[in-house]
C-alpha cells in the first residue's frame, strides 16, 4: 500500500509494548499503544487501524471480546491475536472469529515482522480483488448482465469497436447477436453514420443481391422504380449480415468480390459503384462446420472472421439471468399497468435451473406472458410457462437449420442438460442456505455464525451485503 499502515497494539504490559514498537522501529507502520479494552475500544474508530496486534489477557477483560467488535466493523482490521497462555484450541478458535494470526509469547522480532507482513498483503490482496468487483460493468449498451462471461464480451466490444476489423459475432437463437452489433457500432467512429442489418436467412435467395446491393428500374419483373440497397445506405456505416451462414454459394461468392473491393453493381446495371462499409455478421451456428460441410465458403469465412464474438448463451450467465428476469418484469408491468414488483424466491430458483433454450428472447415472452395473464405483486412459479420436463437445448427453428453451435460443441440433449441443472445445485446456492441457516440458528449474531461456519465475520458480512444488493437491482 502506498500509504503508511495503521497499527493498533493491545498489550497492558508496557515494557512489552516498548519491545514490539523498538522491533517495529524501521518498519512503515504508523503505531498506537494502548494498555487496556477501555482505552482499545475508545481508539478504535478514531485511529481507524488497519491492523491490530491484540493481547488476550487484559486487565479489564478478554482480548476475544474486542476481536468480536472489531470484526463487526464495515472494514474491519486484520487482527493477530498473542497471549502468553495460548493453546491450540484458543488458537482455533481466533481464527475462527476472524483473526488472521495468532502470536504465542515469547516471540523474536522476525516473526513478528514476517506475520504483519502477511497481513498487511492480505490487506493488499483485499483491497485488489474490491477494485477489480467494482470494476465489474452490469450492463453494457443495451445488454444487462455482469458476469464474467459477459465482462468477457464487453472487453471484447471496447477493443473491437474503435478499429475497421470485421466482428464475426456468434451465438445461440436468442442471445443478443444484433445487440452486440449495434453496441460495436455506437462504439466505433462511424457511430454517426447507419447502421443497417439485413438478415440473411428471412430474404428469398432469388431477392437477396438486389436487397444487398440495389436494383435499378425494370431490372426483373416487379421492379418498377430504381432502389438503392443496404450497402449503398450503409456507406461509411456499418453493414450487418446476420444468419450470414444461411447465404446461398453464389452470392456469398458475389458478397466475397464486394468486401475485397468495396465495389458492386446494382442488379440490372453495369455500372461499378464505390462504397466504404464496415462488415459486421453474425451466425447462430458453427461456421467451421458450414466450411468443412460445404455449405460456406473458406476464402470468405477467413475474410469475414476477423476478431471473433461469442455470445455466451444465458445458461451459462449465472445471476445475470435474476437481473434480466427483473428487467423484464419492471418493463411489462409497467406497459401492463399491473402491480407486480417481484418474484418469489422459488420463482426466482426456477428460473436459476432452467435451461433456457430460447435464451433472452424466450426469457423476454416467459416474463411477459406472466405478467399479462395474472395479477398480483408477486410472480409466482406457476405462472412462469417453464416446461421443466421438456428443456430441449435447442430451439425447433435452430433443429431445422441444421448444424448449430450447440450441436458442434458436442452438446447433451436438454433433457440431459435439465437432468444436471436439477441433481447439481449451484455452489453459491449451497453457500447461501448455509449461511443463512447459520445465521438464523445463531439468532442473528453473525460473530456466533462465522465461528460455527469456519470462517471469518467479515466474509460473511461481504456476502450477505452482495446478496442484498443483488435483490436491489
Amino acid at each position: 500500500m502506498t500509504d503508511a499502515l495503521k497499527l493498533m497494539i493491545v498489550e497492558d504490559s508496557q515494557s512489552l509494548a516498548a519491545i514490539y514498537n523498538g522491533y517495529l522501529a524501521e518498519e512503515a507502520y504508523q503505531i498506537t499503544t494502548v494498555g487496556s479494552l477501555g482505552v482499545a475500544h475508545a481508539t478504535l474508530d478514531a485511529f481507524a487501524p488497519n491492523l491490530i496486534l491484540l493481547d488476550v489477557e487484559l486487565p479489564d477483560g478478554n482480548g476475544i471480546d474486542f476481536l468480536h467488535h472489531a470484526m463487526a466493523l464495515a472494514q474491519p482490521p486484520k487482527v493477530i491475536v498473542m497471549t502468553a497462555h495460548g493453546t491450540s484450541d484458543m488458537a482455533v478458535d481466533a481464527i475462527r472469529m476472524g483473526a488472521s494470526d495468532f502470536l504465542t509469547k515469547p516471540f523474536d522480532a522476525a516473526r513478528l515482522k514476517v506475520t504483519l507482513g502477511n497481513a498487511a498483503a492480505q490487506l493488499e490482496l483485499g483491497k485488489k480483488i474490491e477494485e477489480l468487483s467494482s470494476k465489474q460493468r452490469k450492463g453494457y449498451a443495451s445488454f444487462i448482465g455482469a458476469s464474467n462471461a459477459m465482462q468477457t464480451v464487453y472487453q471484447t466490444i471496447d477493443s473491437l469497436a474503435p478499429s475497421d476489423a470485421t466482428g464475426f459475432i456468434v451465438g445461440e437463437s436468442g442471445t443478443g447477436k444484433e445487440l452486440a452489433a449495434e453496441a460495436i457500432h455506437a462504439h466505433s467512429k462511424r457511430a454517426g453514420k447507419e447502421f443497417v442489418a439485413i438478415n440473411c436467412g428471412a430474404i428469398p435467395g432469388e431477392l437477396m443481391e438486389s436487397e444487398l446491393f440495389g436494383h435499378v428500374k425494370g431490372a426483373f419483373t416487379g421492379a418498377s422504380a430504381a432502389r438503392e440497397g443496404a450497402a449503398s445506405v450503409a456507406d461509411g456505416g456499418t453493414l450487418f449480415l446476420d444468419e450470414i451462414c444461411e447465404m446461398d454459394l453464389e452470392l456469398q461468392k458475389t458478397l466475397l468480390r464486394f468486401i475485397q473491393t468495396g465495389t458492386f453493381r446494382k442488379v440490372g446495371s453495369n455500372t461499378l459503384e464505390t462504397v466504404n462499409v464496415r462488415f459486421l455478421c453474425a451466425t447462430n451456428r458453427d461456421p467451421l462446420a458450414e466450411v468443412r460441410e460445404g455449405r460456406f465458403r473458406e476464402d470468405l469465412f477467413y475474410r469475414l472472421h476477423v476478431v471473433p464474438v461469442r455470445l455466451p448463451p444465458l445458461r451459462e450467465r449465472d445471476r445475470d439471468i435474476l437481473m434480466i428476469a427483473r428487467h423484464f418484469l419492471d418493463v411489462y408491468t409497467n406497459w401492463a399497468e399491473k402491480d407486480f414488483t417481484r418474484f418469489s424466491s422459488e420463482a426466482e430458483e426456477q428460473m436459476l435451473r432452467y435451461v433456457w433454450p430460447g435464451n433472452v428472447r424466450q426469457m423476454q415472452n416467459v416474463v411477459q406472458q406472466a405478467v399479462v395473464l395474472n395479477q398480483g405483486e408477486q410472480i409466482e412459479i406457476d405462472m412462469l410457462a417453464l416446461d421443466m420436463h421438456q428443456g430441449l437445448i435447442g430451439s425447433p427453428e435452430q433443429k431445422e437449420t441444421g448444424t448449430t453451435l450447440e450441436k458442434a460443441s458436442g452438446s447433451d440433449s436438454g433433457q440431459g442438460e435439465l437432468a444436471r441443472r436439477r441433481a447439481i445445485e449451484p455452489l453459491w446456492m449451497v453457500e447461501k442456505r448455509a449461511i443463512e441457516a447459520a445465521v438464523t440458528a445463531c439468532d442473528g449474531n453473525i460473530n456466533r455464525a462465522a465461528g460455527l461456519l469456519e470462517v471469518a465475520p467479515s466474509t460473511l458480512y461481504r456476502k450477505r451485503q452482495a446478496w442484498l444488493n443483488d435483490s436491489d437491482d
